[in-house]
């Protein structure tokens, strides 16, 4: 990710007021200005990524106007800094202006310093996340990983196997559900490898009828069956001295499967219907959303081929076990769907953002694509909504309250040690990697029995 910036302009003409905000934000880097002239000046000094803008003024229409104008300029100016506006009570129509001028979003007096803060740190976040997207988005198009947002562990740990991998020659196997971007994976591994240049041929072997299957793959000589009327190469020799890629292996036939093997152990295959040996090189890289072990044990797998095909594993996490990665590849996708049907959308709204981080994408990144290229066809809005994608609300927004957040990962991760070790104090601050007083220390602030 990147780095994030903690300056937060306050644009307040009150000093009662502005002390009265400012108060509330004591763990951020806070600038504050009294005007239009001054925010714009701190605007452009600071660069912050939110600004929080007072457009109270009760009975003063045209200084309402000014501070509208205020925000529209920063909007003009700075057009990713998300603008936090506070109206009066229950004022829902310069709310509503507000937002049209572009505002991120609102907030009714009277003040309630708790809610304040959450709404600021999700307009941090949602900044975060932007400017991560942007930069993904700005990577150069021809990079071998592009599409593919990793920003959790687990798919970090996938980007690593496959720069490591794609070098080699490798046989390798890639494993996950439907829709987790297999094939986007292996183009990825013949990109980043020494046959770039050569062909990358794809072929999905649950989508081809097994009669035709093995002369897909091998190819056949004239007269081999009933209208051959001509020899035909199969995918083994257009792909020579590239990549092939073999999808959903786990659906091709037992027979054709031996025929395979044989051809990864000598590396020659003969065309249908032909008797010369014919040698090719090729690299293979194969995938399946199947459990091969399951299928090996009935029967419906050679374990001989299974180990020929996974001389190098890797399985892709489901985007549900992809935490940190959901919003930012929603945002991508949001952003290629923009540019590629001239949308006019600006980006998710605050309740989609929540919606899309929250629901489990059974269909993965597939499901994902489909829902999110239909809401930029079919918003009304500049902002999706949940129900434009077709998502559920979510029943509460994540924490972002960052003492929160740390106290309840030590406090797992301490009660996981305590279990680990059978309560013994000293064997657990030994798991954990701290001293024993320090343990005891952190379980008394946590208060953990």
């Amino acid at each position: 990710m990147v780095a994030a910036s903690r300056k937060l302009l306050i644009v307040e003409d009150d000093p009662d007021t502005q002390s009265q905000l400012g108060s509330c934000f004591n763990d951020y880097d806070v600038v504050a200005a009294e005007d239009r002239v001054g925010a714009i000046n701190e605007l452009r000094r600071h660069e912050p990524p939110v600004v929080l803008h007072d457009v109270d003024v009760p009975h003063d229409a045209s200084a309402v106007d000014e501070r509208l104008a205020t925000l529209q300029e920063i909007v003009a100016l700075s057009p990713h800094t998300k603008v936090v506006v506070v109206t009066g009570h229950d004022d829902r129509i310069n709310a509503v202006r507000a937002m049209g001028l572009g505002a991120h979003d609102f907030y009714h007096k009277p003040v309630d310093a708790e809610v304040l803060r959450f709404i600021v740190a999700r307009a941090f976040r949602i900044h975060e996340l932007e400017a991560e997207n942007r930069r993904l988005v700005g990577l150069r198009e021809s990079s071998p990983l592009d599409g593919i947002i990793a920003a959790s562990e687990p798919m970090l740990k996938v980007c690593r196997m496959v720069e490591k991998v794609a070098p080699t020659t490798a046989t390798t196997l890639l494993m996950g559900e439907s829709g987790t971007g297999k094939e986007l994976l292996a183009r990825a591994i013949h990109a980043l490898s020494p046959r770039e240049q050569q062909p990358f041929v794809a072929i999905n072997c649950a989508a081809i009828p097994e009669a035709l299957l093995e002369s897909e793959l091998f190819g056949f000589e004239k007269g081999a069956f009933t209208g051959a009327v001509k020899q035909m190469p199969g995918k083994l020799e257009v792909a020579d001295g590239g990549t092939l890629f073999l999808d959903e292996i786990g659906d091709m036939p037992l027979a054709l499967q031996a025929k395979l093997l044989r051809f990864l152990q000598e590396r020659t295959f003969e065309r249908l219907g032909g008797r010369s040996e014919i040698a090719v090189d090729v690299r293979i890289v194969c995938a399946t959303n199947q459990n091969l072990s399951e299928a090996i044990q009935v029967g419906q797998f050679r374990e001989d081929l299974y180990y020929r095909i996974s001389e190098i594993t890797v399985e892709i996490p489901p985007v549900r076990a992809r935490d940190g990665c959901r919003l930012l590849l929603a945002q991508y996708l949001l952003s290629r769907y923009i540019k590629q049907y001239g949308s006019a959308v600006k980006g998710f709204s605050v309740e989609a953002q929540d919606a899309v981080d929250a629901y489990a994408w059974p269909g993965n990144v597939r499901e994902m694509e489909n829902k999110i290229k239909g809401a930029v066809i079919m918003a009304d809005g500049k902002f999706v909504t949940p129900e434009e994608l077709n998502l559920p609300h979510a029943e509460s927004a994540p924490s972002l309250n960052l003492r929160k957040v740390r106290q309840e990962a030590e406090t797992r991760a301490i009660c996981e040690a305590l279990a680990r070790s059978g309560g013994n104090i000293s064997r657990a601050a030994e798991l954990l990697g701290i001293t024993r007083p320090t343990l005891y220390d952190i379980m008394q602030k946590h208060d953990i029995r």
